[in-house]
């Protein structure tokens, strides 16, 4: 029986696909946790039909661009923008965030500026996952599906998911800002 399509899938997991940084989740308007780091891992699988040279795609486009992004945030401390419990302000060469009754003063060449609504491994999924759609370089490839997973140790994950069937627009607020850049 001859095959009409041949689907796979290519599962990227770089040890140079991480990012170091500064947080703290919120749980609720009075109820934080401290400023602490972790070190993160970007995974992405992606599937596509192999073609007839036996490629999905030329993915080193995928490394490439998981790298960069990566490299956009590591050693900041973010802070979200969409976060209905605090507030982004400038002051003179600081960004300070505020929250509940405290007031957090960083320099601005540490933070980044995330359209997230906090900062926890499952909003970093979409927003990778967002970036890399709206990436010109991935147009027109053949990509079928992604899964962008975002872990902070191992065995625990953030998963966000596309695929063609269910397309989801790229946002263009899925840009990071460094602050005072």
């Amino acid at each position: 029986m001859p095959q009409s399509s041949r689907l796979s899938r290519i599962e990227i997991s770089k040890e140079a696909h991480n990012f170091s940084i500064g947080h703290f989740t919120i749980f609720s308007s009075t109820d934080r946790e401290d400023l602490h780091g972790h070190n993160f891992q970007l995974h992405c699988n992606a599937t596509a039909e192999l073609n007839d040279e036996g490629l999905l795609f030329d993915y080193a486009i995928l490394k490439k661009l998981l790298k960069t992004l990566c490299d956009e945030i590591d050693e900041q401390v973010i802070l979200p923008l969409k976060s209905p419990h605090l507030s982004i302000d400038e002051d003179g060469d600081y960004v300070v965030a505020g929250f509940n009754d405290e007031k957090l003063y960083f320099l601005h060449r540490d933070v980044t500026l995330l359209p997230i609504a906090n900062s926890t491994v499952e909003e970093f999924s979409h927003y990778f996952l967002g970036r890399i759609l709206e990436h010109p370089d991935l147009e027109d490839r053949g990509v079928l599906a992604l899964t962008v997973k975002v872990s902070s140790n191992s065995g625990q994950f953030g998963v966000a998911e596309w695929n063609s069937e269910r397309t989801l627009e790229p946002n263009s607020e899925q840009s990071s800002e460094r602050s005072g850049t």
